[in-house]
């Protein structure tokens, strides 16, 4: 039945797709598609505007228009069927045949001590390893293929880096993945839901040691920001978080801590 209510407008020219709304929608009505937020269905969306203050750039509003009337068995119906989806999503068994989804661990090549390299008449402002040698101490790397319980997650010290950053930053590895275990993704494109859920898991088992969030200078990476921040909540424990952001150019342009 349509009724004149309380509903979410989206202005699409404002949108750019950065995520931080859907989060805050407990209804599940909002989602990123095709690079901008869009509402799933009217009879999802209670109309209270709770969304309003995570859009950086004023895209959403309350007006008042013809629409489905607010169903709340549908919502806990979809919500339901959005938890199913995002389990089979998640990997739980990684023996697909597939080599990108095998969890491994792994140690990184060796620093070069300063003394050694003393010894070798190497000068000791060199880099710590050879062309070649990598820090990353695991595979996989990518947000969706880790599972909550991979064992490389237990007391880490957790790296959690947009994926535009890796080649931004000419010294990556060096500056920001030395001593930490990485999970990368993209906070626009990917699902903000299955994130929240799986670093929610994550934080409530692994005992994390820390977490840096690493991403771009940009509205749409800062939703990386926003799914943290909801994971936490959801998890209901509490880890020290550091924020670093990077320039578009590849320089870090501020640093902050929760």
């Amino acid at each position: 039945m349509k009724e004149v209510r309380n509903i979410i407008q989206i202005d699409e020219e404002l949108c750019d797709g950065c995520g931080q709304c859907v989060p805050d929608c407990a209804e599940g009505s909002l989602k990123i598609i095709d690079g901008k937020a869009k509402l799933v269905a009217d009879k999802l969306c209670d109309g209270l505007g709770a969304c309003l203050g995570a859009c950086p750039t004023g895209a959403l509003k309350v007006i008042k228009r013809e629409a489905d009337e607010f169903d709340e068995e549908a919502v806990e119906k979809y919500l339901e069927e959005e938890k199913k989806k995002a389990a089979a999503q998640k990997p739980t068994q990684m023996d697909c045949g597939c080599a990108s989804t095998h969890i491994q661990s792994f140690k990184p090549a060796p620093p070069v001590s300063s003394s050694s390299c003393q010894s070798a008449n190497i000068p000791t402002q060199m880099p710590a390893a050879k062309t070649g040698d990598s820090a990353l101490t695991h595979w996989p790397v990518q947000i969706r293929l880790i599972p909550a319980n991979a064992p490389f997650l237990q007391n880490a010290d957790l790296l959690i880096a947009a994926d535009c950053t890796a080649v931004a930053v000419r010294n990556f590895q060096e500056n920001y993945l030395e001593g930490k275990t990485v999970m990368m993704g993209c906070p626009k494109f990917d699902d903000a839901d299955s994130y929240v859920q799986r670093f929610a898991e994550i934080i409530s088992t692994c005992n994390l040691k820390s977490l840096t969030i690493l991403i771009m200078e940009v509205p749409c990476c800062s939703a990386m920001n926003v799914i943290v921040q909801k994971a936490i909540e959801k998890a209901g424990k509490s880890v020290p978080v550091e924020q670093i952001t990077i320039s578009t150019r590849g320089e870090e342009v501020s640093r902050k801590t929760w």
